[in-house]
């Protein structure tokens, strides 16, 4: 048990019905009439869905134990992804839908951290940003300038982003894997 006043971002809550809801953002506000309260923007782990949920000042609540382990992206096995743990070499299986759209971004042998609750796993998360190969995209044009419009480039993992005019298939991108957004070439 914690109280409001121990909330951080990426703490993980069990509130209502026992379900799980990570902090997204959270803010302590002391209204100059009144007692003071912890306004938060809670996620959802397994559906996704975000709230905005208030609580008053110092009230406890029950924080969830969440082990995140560093594991490497082996294989696609049916709808499951095979992690490895990099220190006990154990493999796990993960659903693909806890997966989500971090699959669009992991090739073999990608590191992520995991996120288990009594034993199942809960979230996959990965760096930042990747580097990964432009596998097709339309040429560019004559008059291509670096700044300007944009055209879709389907990248090694299959997923499709936007890019500059001016890249072409084979180079090597960083990609954001929070937004699925160009960031530069690699």
């Amino acid at each position: 048990m914690a109280t409001t006043n121990d909330l951080k971002n990426g703490m993980v809550l069990k509130l209502e019905g026992g379900e799980l809801w990570a902090v997204v953002e959270f803010q302590h506000v002391k209204p100059g009439k009144g007692g003071a309260f912890v306004r938060t923007k809670l996620k959802n782990v397994l559906s996704g869905k975000v709230v905005d949920k208030t609580f008053n000042a110092g009230v406890k609540v029950d924080v969830a134990n969440v082990d995140k382990r560093e594991m490497q992206y082996s294989y696609k096995d049916g709808d499951d992804f095979v992690f490895m743990d990099t220190e006990t070499y154990d493999m796990v299986n993960v659903p693909s839908g806890t997966v989500g759209t971090a699959a669009n971004y992991m090739l073999e042998n990608t590191l992520a951290t995991v996120a288990f609750n009594e034993g199942s796993a809960l979230y996959v998360d990965l760096p930042a940003a990747v580097e990964l190969t432009i596998s097709n995209t339309e040429p560019g044009l004559q008059g291509d300038r670096s700044t300007g419009g944009t055209k879709p480039a389907t990248l090694e993992t299959g997923a499709e982003i936007k890019v500059p005019l001016f890249i072409t298939t084979g180079e090597k991108v960083k990609v954001d894997t929070r937004s699925g957004e160009y960031l530069g070439r690699a």
